[in-house]
């Protein structure tokens, strides 16, 4: 298989405002933000059943210090301003972990599974033209999700490890010709590149997976390399309305905490989507779908 379309490449490099436009009216067809919504949606279920079964199993290797204060500072990436709330509740969890039983286990697994499940059928919305060639066995869209909640786990851990070294050399000086320079600068600079670098890999090997067949690990990474971009600008811009211009907490109360979070993983997921359908529309540049008009999505027979 060619690794990219260097044809489909020189194109979209010609006609970037046609190929963004392109790719909008393909995720308006898809109805990109209805699906965005059930993915926010069943991603609000999941994440705190996924961290706590993560923080429990990396407990057994990882001080628990050490543990929350890596997964508060890369959930912030994901949950800008509320990533303390949920810290908080992992932290009482992991102080009741020797009552949890089997049953609770499995649950949490299986509430902590229904978002890459979700996503999974998302992206089948998005890469129709595959779906419509080839379908993946019921097995293997049943076990896909666990595998990733394996992966996420081992990640975590080696993220924790490098993160936790970077942290060591913050806190060293470099002498040289009688000057002294801090390293903290240096380490949150790295610390900051370890968190992009995590989320284009991760972002990348969900476009590698999830849709059907088999996709190129370039197409993955324009995908990835995309959709970090749009979330980091979104998510310096949601950091700065929620501390300056947000008046949520005056509407909503106790259930700040929930509406924010939904709020920031809708955009998430309407960004990691638009990701995707930008593969979807790259791989059909050059081809004779390209000019046709996409359909929009029906729910009617």
């Amino acid at each position: 298989m060619q690794i990219l379309n260097h044809k489909a490449a020189a194109w979209v490099a010609g006609h970037p405002l046609e190929f963004l436009l392109q790719c909008v009216r393909g995720f308006r067809a898809n109805q990109g933000l209805l699906l965005a919504g059930a993915v926010a949606y069943y991603s609000l279920l999941s994440i705190v059943p996924l961290l706590m079964l993560v923080a429990v199993v990396l407990s057994h290797w990882v001080p628990e210090g050490e543990l929350l204060q890596t997964i508060g500072r890369y959930l912030e990436w994901l949950v800008p301003g509320q990533s303390r709330a949920i810290v908080n509740e992992i932290s009482l969890f992991l102080g009741q972990r020797t009552v949890i039983g089997w049953v609770l286990a499995v649950t949490m697994l299986f509430f902590s599974s229904l978002a890459f499940t979700v996503l999974e059928n998302a992206m089948c919305v998005i890469f129709l033209h595959r779906v419509a060639i080839r379908r993946r066995h019921y097995l293997i869209s049943a076990i896909l999700p666990y595998c990733y909640i394996l992966s996420l786990t081992v990640g975590a851990l080696l993220v924790t490890l490098v993160a936790g070294s970077l942290q060591v050399i913050g806190e060293e000086e470099l002498n040289f010709l009688g000057y002294s320079w801090s390293l903290h600068g240096v380490s949150g600079a790295l610390l900051y590149l370890l968190g992009v670098s995590g989320e284009v890999l991760m972002l990348s090997s969900i476009y590698l997976v999830m849709p059907v067949g088999r996709l190129s690990c370039a197409h993955a990474l324009i995908g990835g390399v995309t959709a970090t971009l749009l979330w980091e600008i979104a998510r310096h811009v949601l950091v700065w309305y929620f501390s300056t211009l947000s008046q949520v907490n005056v509407v909503y109360g106790s259930l700040t905490t929930a509406i924010v979070v939904m709020f920031s993983l809708e955009i998430g997921a309407t960004l990691l989507l638009f990701g995707a359908q930008v593969i979807s529309e790259f791989e059909r540049v050059g081809r004779d779908e390209q000019d046709e008009q996409p359909e929009p999505m029906s729910t009617t027979g």
